[in-house]
């Protein structure tokens, strides 16, 4: 399970949202590339990074930060947050980025979705960000009547192989992962699960291993690292230690 820092940047400047609402809004840097480099610094593997004016709008605003961490940086970057179309998809895997995150568009349009994964199906993933189980759109300010495991089926029956999914009930809480909600999703067959929302330290961490579940390909943590409730450093080291070839 790897350990994934989270970047959310909103005018510029790298925030968290609590449960994903645009009017509550925490600031923890200015410059994203320099927390970027931070967060490699201490040995993540991966980076996790969103355009949050892109999710709440529908075009990209930080792209330009976006790309310049995917080529500063020696490890992998998946982005997403206003993505809405093969170019900008085609754009950013181009300019460095190795995975998308498709949202909001996808759960209205499947023919989008087939036509990205013909073109880039490892390198796609697609964000399922669910309130009480069912699927919440367009920068998380609308819910679905859509369950998040029914649509995750059906995107995985289209091939689809990477899935984050997000309480945003949990998401900047620190209240903890849900996992009974995670558990669902985990169920699935064949596709590579991230979860995000509520991770606030070692605990949580130890609770997501536990699962033993080959599909949780890992975790997305943000407000409890900036917040210094958990640590990068030891969650790696937990995470080492638990791997089936671990001494």
């Amino acid at each position: 399970m790897l350990i994934i820092p989270a970047i959310d940047i909103k005018d510029g400047k790298v925030v968290r949202l609590f449960k994903g609402r645009f009017d509550m809004v925490s600031e923890y840097a200015s410059d994203p590339v320099s927390m970027a480099k931070r967060w490699e610094d201490t040995g993540a593997p991966y980076l996790h990074v969103v355009d949050l004016d892109g999710a709440q709008s529908g075009e990209r605003r930080n792209q330009s930060a976006i790309k310049k961490i995917a080529k500063e940086l020696k490890i992998p970057v998946e982005t997403g947050g206003g993505i809405r179309s093969l170019e900008v998809v085609d754009d950013y895997l181009n300019a460095g980025i190795d995975r998308v995150i498709l949202g909001t568009k996808v759960v209205d349009d499947r023919p989008f979705l087939a036509n990205i994964l013909k073109a880039w199906r490892e390198r796609i993933a697609v964000s399922l960000d669910c309130s009480n189980g069912f699927v919440a759109q367009r920068g998380w300010v609308e819910t679905s009547t859509v369950k998040g495991t029914d649509m995750a089926r059906e995107f995985v029956a289209m091939g689809l192989k990477f899935i984050i999914y997000t309480d945003i009930a949990r998401d900047g809480t620190l209240h903890g992962p849900n996992i009974e909600g995670l558990k669902e999703m985990l169920a699935i067959d064949n596709v590579n699960v991230i979860a995000s929302g509520g991770v606030s330290h070692l605990n949580d961490i130890k609770a997501l291993l536990a699962l033993r579940n080959k599909n949780l390909y890992g975790v997305i943590t943000g407000k409890a690292i900036y917040e210094g409730v958990l640590d990068v450093k030891e969650a790696l080291a937990l995470c080492q230690k638990d791997a089936p070839n671990a001494d």
